[in-house]
């Protein structure tokens, strides 16, 4: 038997065919371009903000122990400015007036304010006076004040409170402590 003709340009049984030709690779899609700009800009931004908080955090801290306004000339004259604040004009924004920056705490002002006219509203018209508060101590910007503080009612019913108070000056002389 003869063998089987090959035509020219066909291939031969046997070979295997070629591949058809191969896809390129996947690419997927292109990287952004990183944008160095925008986060550098936000970060600074923070920064920025960061440091004019803890600025305002700094300043009210150290502006709301100022003293605001004049002092007593004395210390006496400071304690009896508290004390006609506190017991007769029973006026806890003019008491803390009197108070300096350190002790200054308006609830704690209003709040003996309110226990003095509670304890006023209950007897028979009640009268407070008290001894000329005199200096027992005096160094440099500090003073020891001591006075008597006493309530007459229209009954014959009277209270003493004995009082001891320390006084600072600053921009002149504010009382500090109560005891």
């Amino acid at each position: 038997m003869a063998a089987a003709a090959t035509q020219p340009g066909t291939p031969a049984p046997s070979v295997i065919p070629p591949s058809p030709p191969g896809y390129p690779p996947y690419q997927g899609t292109a990287e952004p371009k990183k944008k160095r700009g925008l986060l550098i800009a936000a970060i600074a931004l923070v920064v920025i903000m960061v440091l004019c908080v803890g600025g305002g955090v700094v300043a009210f801290l150290t502006l709301r122990n100022a003293e605001t306004g004049e002092g007593a000339k004395e210390p006496a004259v400071a304690v009896d400015e508290f004390l006609t604040a506190v017991y007769k004009d029973r006026d806890a924004t003019k008491a803390a007036s009197r108070v300096c920056a350190a002790s200054r705490d308006d609830e704690k002002i209003t709040a003996k304010v309110a226990e003095v006219q509670k304890y006023a509203s209950a007897y028979q018209n009640p009268r407070f006076r008290w001894t000329t508060p005199k200096v027992d101590n005096q160094t440099g910007d500090r003073a020891t004040v001591s006075t008597r503080v006493t309530m007459t009612t229209s009954d014959e019913k009277v209270a003493d409170q004995d009082l001891r108070f320390t006084v600072v000056q600053k921009t002149g002389w504010w009382v500090c402590e109560v005891a």
